[in-house]
């Protein structure tokens, strides 16, 4: 047992060298502080790769910003396109949380003409997919037109939709892609004329009358806030927010009145143009300002911007009055104001939902690397304040509610299978009192049966094989920042985990680890089928000493991977390698290098004589759902003969069992052998002496209870053996 620890030990020490020899180009790269803040964009991003042909480029210019490339100089020069970052647009988070920054290149019909990933984060991209295929993936924008309906999928053109093909294993991170991609196109498209803004009727305002306080304006939903909170943008939580800000629409007689006055909303109205709009917005907390310390006059107010569907509208010097009170009774003490005009011309109408968006950075605690970051919050005029009540507005779905929606037959068969194993397992008294420890198979057939499918639809039909990455990156989330829409984009993790976590604290990480883990599944049934196959003089179970020694590696590595993520994100990915699930399940031991496949192999090839090697001394996802099942709900059944009884231990697949018969629940995989035997007269070494005692005296076999004894047929006292 010694040695084959030695030899994986060599063996991940070759992986991790051989992980970091084949470290991906753009993985954490070091970009330029200059590529975000140097109105040269392109002298320090390589545009000309995805503006072909273009050989002079512009400073950034817009909001957001974009540059233009051009063909040749001088008077003759041709405008070919434009070239955006999308963290300029948008801070569209990927499976890592963090964006993924990518140089995009668009022609003056609007259509992709080359993506170039420049950083990303994702961690199975790192040491798992190749990053040709994110390549690939983004070689089918080219060509495509930025105001189509792009999804990633199955195109559908009866509803106009176009479908793109999908990274096997690496879904979320494409769908973030894709808004990235769309998101970015569009905002430039808008600005340049190659989309045009969507023409919105114009709201018909309901004066309900009177003069509301500031929380009769803010219980109807006239006012709103938007909070962003200091963890939010990777800074230390001292209980201050980094920013608040309170806004809403002046337009509206009710709200003009209340918030300037009966003369300052008068005025108002005088110095706005036709199909012009007011909002007001102020600052009632945090020590950031919204609007910006850079600002100048003739330039752009940089930190807010308002978005309507698809349409951005942005703010400059002459669209920004003072705000020198408010006159609500009742309004919070702010220490910045403002009145923004929109100059919509028939485009913005407070008749529909818009949101305020306050921009910033977000700083990376591991590297103290900042990047862009928005953050919104909704607007709607309340119904009452509009003359028939709201419109319609038919909103598009989130796109983790578009994955639910097209996987929807595999999501209710996995559900299935989740509720039929509790289902299972809820009702082993019934199961395992059917068996004896000769015949098993009333409670083995439904463990078998679980363990397939787990294998082959959980792990290889749906990827769904959880992760320590996936603890680690959660845990950050808790920390930093938590996206529910993050993790919803995986349903099969999202609903796994949610199984898990329950279940853990209901009965233990042994439903999970020892019946529905795919790969604990396969290292188990390669176990039994080669004790079918006659190798069971050649399979050994460690001494229970040494055992003992060893099963708190397991805790060690995920603590060790807790540490390093803390200082190093990238690298405890990289040696969560520890886990082979991605070489088994997730990618496959044919797409990776050999150190990957060999390491896998090597696991599942003791896993024939050694039972689950990997489960009880390496996997840290056990270590870390070991911990949490201390304060388990329910245990496994015990006599008070099982303290000196050793008949269940020396079945103890798992060798949960100590030499005083106490189960550890922590390391117990629920297997059922021990509850099997619990209630087997024939096999249980005291209901045996049990049995044969009555039998000599003549006594009925009556019924073994709940407790695990003999029920008697009259009452008798209750001694200390409980019998």
């Amino acid at each position: 047992m010694r040695n084959a620890i030695c030899l994986l030990s060599l063996l991940f020490a070759v992986l991790i060298g051989a992980s970091v020899a084949a470290h991906a180009d753009t993985y954490e790269a070091a970009l330029p502080p200059e590529m975000s803040s140097s109105k040269r964009l392109c002298d320090y991003a390589p545009c000309t790769e995805v503006l072909p042909g273009a050989t002079r480029f512009s400073e950034r210019m817009g909001a957001p910003p974009y540059v233009e490339g051009y063909r040749g100089d001088g008077e003759s020069a041709q405008l070919l396109g434009y070239v955006m970052l999308s963290t300029d647009i948008t801070d569209t988070p990927a499976y890592s949380g963090k964006p993924v920054v990518t140089l995009i290149g668009m022609d003056r019909d609007g259509r992709f003409t080359g993506v170039r990933i420049l950083k990303h984060s994702e961690p199975i991209l790192l040491l798992g997919i190749p990053e040709s295929e994110l390549i690939d993936f983004n070689r089918q924008y080219i060509g495509k037109f930025v105001g189509d309906n792009i999804e990633i999928g199955t195109s559908r053109p009866d509803e106009g939709v176009i479908g793109l093909d999908a990274i096997t294993g690496a879904t979320v991170t494409v769908v973030a892609q894709n808004q990235v991609m769309m998101t970015s196109g569009t905002a430039v498209a808008q600005q340049v004329g190659i989309l045009e803004p969507t023409p919105r009727p114009q709201a018909r305002f309901a004066d309900p009358g009177g003069t509301p306080d500031w929380g009769g304006l803010a219980a109807d939903g006239a006012v709103q806030r938007l909070l962003v909170r200091r963890r939010a943008v990777g800074l230390e939580d001292d209980g201050e927010p980094f920013i608040e800000l309170w806004f809403g629409a002046l337009d509206h007689p009710r709200i003009g009145r209340a918030i300037l006055g009966e003369h300052g909303y008068r005025s108002l109205r005088r110095q706005l143009g036709e199909g012009d709009h007011a909002i007001f917005v102020i600052r009632s907390g945090g020590a950031e300002s919204f609007k910006g310390s850079g600002f100048v006059r003739g330039g752009i107010f940089d930190r807010v911007q308002v978005r309507q569907g698809r349409d951005t509208f942005t703010f400059r010097d002459l669209d920004y009055l003072n705000l020198y009170d408010l006159k609500a009774a009742g309004a919070p003490a702010y220490r910045e104001s403002a009145i923004f005009i929109i100059r919509g011309k028939g485009i913005f109408s407070n008749a529909y939902p818009w949101r305020l968006v306050f921009l910033g950075n977000r700083v990376d605690r591991a590297t103290g690397a900042r990047t862009f970051a928005n953050f919104d919050s909704e607007y709607w005029l309340p119904e009452a304040y509009l003359e028939g009540g709201r419109p319609v507005v038919e909103r598009p779905d989130p796109t983790w509610l578009k994955i639910w929606k097209e996987r929807a037959p595999a999501i209710l068969g996995f559900v299935s299978l989740l509720l039929a194993t509790a289902a299972v397992y809820g009702s082993r008294d019934r199961l395992v009192r059917r068996s004896t420890h000769k015949n098993k198979w009333p409670v083995n057939g439904f463990k078998y049966a679980i363990w397939v499918l787990s294998i082959g639809f959980v792990g290889i039909g749906l990827l769904a094989q959880p992760s320590i990455t996936q603890v680690l990156t959660w845990f950050h989330a808790l920390l930093f920042q938590w996206q529910w829409e993050l993790f919803l984009s995986d349903p099969f993790i999202f609903l796994f985990w949610v199984f898990i976590i329950v279940t853990v604290f209901v009965w233990g990480r042994g439903l999970f680890c020892g019946w529905l883990c795919p790969f604990g599944s396969l290292s188990e049934l390669l176990f039994k089928l080669g004790r079918a196959l006659g190798l069971k003089r050649l399979q050994r179970t460690p001494p229970k000493a040494l055992h003992d020694r060893l099963k708190w590696l397991k805790y060690w590595i995920f603590f060790g991977l807790l540490a390093v993520s803390m200082i190093d994100m990238g690298l405890a990915e990289k040696l969560a390698e520890v886990e082979p699930f991605k070489t088994t399940f997730l990618v496959g031991p044919f797409e990776r290098s050999w150190p990957y496949t060999l390491f896998a192999a090597t696991l599942l090839g003791l896993s024939i004589f050694i039972e689950r090697p990997f489960c009880k001394y390496l996997c840290p996802l056990g270590a870390a759902l070991a911990m949490p099942t201390t304060f388990r709900w329910f245990g496994l059944k015990r006599k008070q003969e099982c303290d000196s009884c050793k008949a269940c231990a020396k079945g103890c697949g798992s060798l949960a069992i100590d030499r005083d018969g106490r189960i550890d629940q922590r390391e117990c995989l629920l297997c059922m052998d021990c509850m099997v035997l619990y209630y087997d007269d024939h096999g249980c070494p005291p209901l045996a002496q049990e049995r044969r005692r009555r039998t000599r005296d003549g006594r009925a076999l009556t019924p073994i209870g709940a407790d695990g004894y003999y029920i008697p047929i009259k009452p008798v006292p209750v001694d200390g053996s409980r019998r």
